[in-house]
């Protein structure tokens, strides 16, 4: 079974004009360096040519690696999302539970597909553990999200669309 890449339609567009740029311009730019790497003369002692090729190899297999991603994508339509629970698209706050009281309030999460994720800037895949503990949890559950330290306890406190 394909693995499904889940994703907003704005990031399914970066990957699309990513996609271009790669085969468009820089596809170019490395086989122009390849050419001029060749012009130094031996091959088997020429580190401009062993790097213009490895940075071809790095081009071509994110170029595959991207047109996986998009045949393979489902676009999330998070405007859609209905219910009063945490789906792809919502932003979430939730509390930290301690021997069944509340405690801190930690700030506000946003749940995106894999592809979106961006945990510094509290964007949440998920497919992480901290998402799926979250996912189809509604405002007042206690969810346990499982970590390497052992189980965290939260209560979600509110779901925004």
């Amino acid at each position: 079974m394909k693995k499904e890449y889940k994703m907003s339609p704005a990031r399914h567009q970066e990957l699309k004009d990513e996609l271009n740029y790669l085969k468009t311009v820089r596809e170019k730019e490395v086989a122009e360096l390849i050419k001029e790497a060749r012009g130094f003369g031996d091959l088997s002692e020429n580190s401009e040519y062993d790097e213009a090729k490895n940075e071809q190899g790095k081009l071509y297999s994110r170029i595959a690696e991207i047109e996986e991603i998009l045949l393979n994508a489902v676009i999330i339509d998070e405007d859609a999302a209905h219910g009063n629970t945490v789906s792809i698209g919502c932003r979430v706050t939730v509390a930290e539970l301690k021997d069944g009281k509340v405690g801190k309030t930690l700030p506000e999460y946003k749940v995106v597909g894999s592809q979106e994720a961006d945990p510094m800037n509290r964007a949440i895949s998920e497919d992480s553990p901290f998402g799926k503990a979250l996912m189809g949890a509604a405002e007042g559950d206690d969810v346990t999200v499982e970590a390497p330290v052992g189980e965290i306890h939260y209560r979600i406190v509110k779901i925004e669309r």
